[in-house]
């Protein structure tokens, strides 16, 4: 059993003070973290319990919302602003998980939520560079139906579990850290990282760092826009493939487009290269295709996930044709 230690944090620099301790993870609804610890895969010297902080939805001066990373995921998409201005979160966020979880899951730990890989949670018989760095990765020659086709390594072949995450990459959100030598803010897109030869480190927030809010830009075409997730069941499971999408449209032709990919890649993938290709273009299938081709043409399948690529080329097609007929 490994003990640990218990405070609640009152103010965010108690948070942060307490947080830059010795082996100290923040926890907010628990609802990844405390499994982890069942498992033993994470074993913290103490928790901050950080959960009476940042609990504000508020609309900036700019038209945009700020998000408090204290936030519960069902708050953030009952919200009227959110399913409003920006239904494709709220329809990620009603698409993770189930009803209990989203009730206590919070934004800050929605973002820092840790893959679902069976090899990183089976300490006991699999090798994993993300549990053990050095240890080896059992998933690249092992059975990887659920893994990365895009921006993979040779040390971890993981993928990113939130669905949140994937609409928050669309949207251009940037995210308001507070740490021991101030504050900072992060784009959304650069929060997390690709595993390269370091896989156990995820994000770029620096240790006691604590994710304050996210703050969405305002961008009126983000009216039109919708989140479609693919998975084996109809509730309950992980992306396989999903697709966050905005469109706007200028008579026919694509004027602008947001475009972000679940269950690709080891962070959210924001398909910029998509995104290139349809600007100017007829909204058409077949440009709509052709771009979802050229985003996937950097794949690099494994023995069992290789039926992503189409299906990620098929989902973004059918997403991008559903938002263009609705224009019309």
């Amino acid at each position: 059993m490994n003990t640990f230690t218990y405070t609640r944090a009152n103010e965010a620099a108690d948070a942060i003070r307490l947080g830059n301790l010795n082996g100290a993870k923040y926890l907010g609804g628990g609802t990844n973290l405390v499994d982890l610890m069942r498992e033993t895969i994470e074993r913290p010297a103490s928790l901050v319990d950080i959960t009476g902080l940042s609990t504000a939805i508020e609309e900036t001066a700019q038209g945009g919302l700020r998000i408090g990373a204290g936030v519960r995921n069902s708050a953030v998409a009952e919200h009227r602003l959110v399913r409003d201005r920006y239904p494709v979160l709220a329809r990620a966020i009603l698409a993770g998980a189930s009803g209990q979880i989203r009730n206590m899951a919070t934004v800050g730990g929605n973002l820092l939520q840790r893959t679902r890989c069976t090899y990183f949670y089976d300490d006991d018989g699999s090798r994993c560079n993300k549990r053990t760095p050095g240890q080896g990765c059992d998933a690249i020659g092992g059975f990887n139906r659920i893994h990365a086709i895009l921006g993979a390594s040779e040390a971890c072949i993981a993928t990113h579990p939130s669905d949140m995450c994937v609409a928050l990459a669309a949207l251009d959100a940037t995210v308001h850290l507070s740490g021991s030598k101030g504050e900072r803010t992060l784009p959304f897109t650069e929060l997390h990282r690709l595993p390269g030869d370091t896989p156990q480190i995820e994000t770029e927030l620096q240790p006691g760092e604590l994710i304050t809010a996210v703050e969405l830009p305002p961008l009126a075409f983000a009216k039109r826009s919708t989140y479609r997730k693919v998975r084996d069941r109809a509730s309950y499971a992980f992306a396989l493939v999903s697709v966050a999408a905005a469109l706007e449209l200028d008579g026919t032709t694509v004027k602008d487009v947001r475009l972000a990919l679940g269950g690709v890649a080891h962070k959210p993938w924001r398909a910029r290269t998509a995104e290139d290709a349809l600007r100017g273009k007829a909204a058409t299938a077949e440009n709509f295709r052709a771009a979802a081709e050229a985003e996937l043409a950097a794949a690099q399948p494994r023995e069992h996930n290789a039926f992503k690529v189409e299906l990620a080329n098929r989902t973004i097609t059918a997403v991008l044709q559903q938002l263009a007929q609705e224009a019309a």
